[in-house]
């Protein structure tokens, strides 16, 4: 039944033959002989690879699941028929009872961990026990949805965590935003913060419009350097010239002569919705424009919901935040909404997660590490014991709101491009005699709101006339 090398010695194996034999015996009461041709002890479920004995059709085998449910005394028993890329039918049976953590200080011992980037982070170990690590880097931003208990401030505290374990404050620095009061708030007085654990909204939008301008001026910084990217500034501006001052003897009076460091930033969102409700248009358009832009420049966001409705995670949102991790959800509405599949609602809570890359078709089932609170305040504690470290910090109480207003109105409203596209428009519309939102998207090579806009300002200054019903709008021949 099993190959010599699979042959099962222990409790384990025995409990793997048993489970094969049955099955076996199942199918040939039914008169549809097969063969287990492995056998697997997996993380979280027993696996079975068989093969018919006779031609079946697989829609056939897949209706055998009650039969297996019944005889394996097991409700959750599932038939994949057949697996995926192999002439076999696979068969996963769930362990019983609890399931043992997996400790993060494991993974952060781990030579893939200690050897990799500034923004690699432990994810999980999938079913068969391979390490799963996330590159924020090239992500390279992260929306985590899942019901109260699923393990989302697990996932948080690890990935924290684990940047600090390997960075110092002049390498990552965090926006931490949490209006529960409860979880990010173990992390006040780490000197990798850039302001202290954020729990209200109007510091929230404040801190996500500094993050926007902070970005511009990073762009800015790039283009005077000739570099593409924050790591191409790293490897070939800040790193050689801090080199420099250290061979030089590293004297302070010297060091205000060095390039910026720009440290990676992390912003962590945790419970958007309690922002968005406050908020909805500002952290929404702050949200999408850091999400379309801020990846060169070295700032990540990782955005969490327990909720994730169409009203909270927006079609915009979800397009530029492909990589995604689905926990345990309510119903096969919220995975779908988070993943565009179901399979979240059948987790079992507790870390157990889908994780869907940005650049993977499919979703993979991984099993987060948890994380003590007392390992967190031991990491926290190290750090603000360090007093060599005094950074900027950002001063949200006293930061002008006229600021922020600025940064939403430059990005709600694009008045000197509309201005510049206003009369290329115009005479679009003129010389084709028609004019439609569609024809200015294909004819200006611009986006349907910004196609939009600009069809209601030609009706304002009378080029076009109103709207009428699905037809191109009329072109008013005498307009000036």
């Amino acid at each position: 039944m099993f190959n010599k090398k699979e042959t099962p010695k222990s409790k384990s194996g025995e409990v793997l033959n048993s489970l094969s034999k049955t099955i076996a015996a199942t199918f040939a009461s039914f008169d549809v002989p097969v063969q287990v041709v492995d056998a697997i002890d997996g993380l979280r479920n027993y696996h079975f690879h068989i093969q018919p004995q006779k031609a079946t059709r697989m829609k056939a085998m897949s209706a055998f699941t009650d039969d297996l449910r019944y005889a394996l005394e097991n409700n959750h028993v599932e038939i994949q028929a057949p697996i995926p890329d192999k002439k076999l039918v696979g068969i996963i049976v769930p362990k019983q009872g609890p399931f043992p953590a997996i400790a993060w200080s494991e993974a952060i011992a781990s030579s893939g961990f200690t050897e990799s980037g500034p923004l690699v982070v432990p994810l999980g170990v999938d079913e068969f026990g391979d390490k799963h690590l996330v590159n924020l880097a090239r992500t390279p931003h992260l929306l985590i949805a899942g019901a109260t208990g699923s393990g989302k401030s697990s996932i948080l505290h690890s990935f924290i965590n684990s940047l600090i374990t390997k960075n110092t404050p002049e390498e990552v620095r965090f926006i931490l935003c949490d209006p529960r009061r409860v979880d990010m708030t173990l992390y006040t007085g780490l000197p990798h913060l850039l302001t202290p654990p954020i729990t209200a909204a109007k510091k929230g939008v404040r801190a996500l419009a500094w993050a926007v301008k902070e970005m511009e001026r990073r762009y800015n910084i790039l283009e005077a350097e000739s570099k593409q990217n924050i790591t191409s500034y790293h490897e070939h501006v800040y790193q050689p010239a801090k080199a420099r001052w250290i061979k030089a003897g590293s004297k302070e009076a010297d060091r205000t002569h060095l390039p910026e460091a720009l440290p990676f930033i992390v912003i962590i969102i945790d419970e958007i919705n309690d922002f968005m409700a406050a908020y909805p248009r500002e952290f929404e358009t702050t949200i999408i424009r850091l999400a379309q832009m801020s990846r060169a420049v070295g700032i990540h966001l990782i955005i969490t919901t327990q909720r994730p409705s169409v009203n909270i995670i927006t079609g915009s949102m979800k397009a530029n935040l492909p990589a995604r991790i689905a926990l345990a959800v309510a119903s096969q509405v919220d995975s779908r909404t988070i993943i565009d599949q179901t399979g979240a609602e059948k987790l079992t809570g507790e870390g157990d997660m889908l994780y869907q890359a940005s650049d993977s078709p499919q979703p993979v089932r991984i099993q987060g590490y948890f994380i003590s609170e007392t390992e967190t305040r031991e990491q926290v504690n190290i750090w603000k014991e360090r007093d060599r470290y005094s950074l900027e910090i950002i001063d949200l109480e006293h930061t002008n709101e006229s600021d922020a207003d600025s940064v939403f109105s430059s990005l709600t409203s694009d008045s000197d491009e509309e201005d510049e596209l206003y009369q290329d428009a115009k005479q679009a519309v003129q010389e084709a005699g028609k004019a439609s939102t569609s024809y200015l998207q294909r004819k200006l090579r611009i986006g349907y709101s910004r196609a939009a806009r600009l069809m209601d300002l030609l009706e304002e200054t009378g080029v076009i006339g109103p709207a009428d019903g699905s037809r191109p709008r009329e072109v008013v021949t005498d307009s000036k």
